[in-house]
């Protein structure tokens, strides 16, 4: 009997690859399963040799391995495009997030601010570095460990304001989103998917992505909080 089909992935899309690995197994017979870590950690680990079929991370690590030879470069595709949003500790006050001014009187306004080591969090920083803030909130700055969502320090109390995807924040407990960040200062993020280099049965890692960049799967991944490159809605 064949293996399963293995994969591996950022925390943000693991929900997401979860459901659409039994959608896929179910309805053409294709057994495949994701591992999901942090971002950093997934790039490490196939840079390191790891046994593994598709790699799904942000375009920008999905590049860096892919002209490392680490991927075979005709298969990577864009998959999902996630909004960064913004959350608050449930049961505290929601601030307005309709302008920048909004925004940056949030950021002021919270004494921990909580982010993530992936592409969320280096964005999120160039942000608060462009609105002028970052001597101001310098001390105020907390990083989540790799593959811990940014949104679980406001449940423990670590934080009273967080940023990450909102693919990663929707389902937790004890957190309220307030939503995506306004105008010009919105962040995204394009998630990739590819066939890495060292795969043993590449053709149905190939098939599989074609699955996963399908229609029916754009369904799924926005009821995940993400949506297909090029869906403004």
């Amino acid at each position: 009997m064949d293996r399963d089909t293995s994969g591996l992935s950022s925390m943000a899309t693991r929900l997401i690859l979860t459901e659409l690995s039994e959608q896929i197994r179910l309805a053409h017979g294709i057994p495949v399963r994701f591992e999901s870590a942090g971002g950093v950690k997934i790039a490490q680990r196939v840079r390191q040799g790891v046994e593994a079929d598709l790699l799904v991370l942000a375009d920008g690590a999905m590049a860096e391995l892919a002209a490392e030879g680490h991927l075979l470069g005709d298969t990577v595709r864009p998959l999902w495009v996630s909004q960064v949003v913004a959350a608050v500790p449930e049961g505290t006050p929601v601030p307005a997030l309709r302008s920048k001014s909004d925004l940056r009187t949030a950021l002021l306004s919270a004494m921990k601010i909580a982010y993530s080591t992936g592409p969320s969090g280096t964005a999120l920083l160039d942000l608060i570095t462009r609105l002028d803030l970052a001597d101001t909130l310098r001390d105020r700055l907390v990083q989540a460990s790799p593959g811990v969502p940014a949104g679980s320090l406001l449940a423990s109390g670590e934080a009273d304001l967080a940023f990450q995807q909102h693919s990663e924040l929707m389902d937790l407990q004890g957190v309220v989103i307030v939503g995506p960040l306004p105008g010009d200062t919105e962040i995204t993020s394009t998630f990739s998917g590819g066939v890495l280099a060292a795969s043993t049965q590449p053709g149905r890692a190939c098939e599989i992505l074609g699955l996963l960049a399908s229609d029916a799967a754009s369904k799924t991944a926005r009821a995940r909080g993400m949506r297909a490159p090029g869906d403004r809605g």
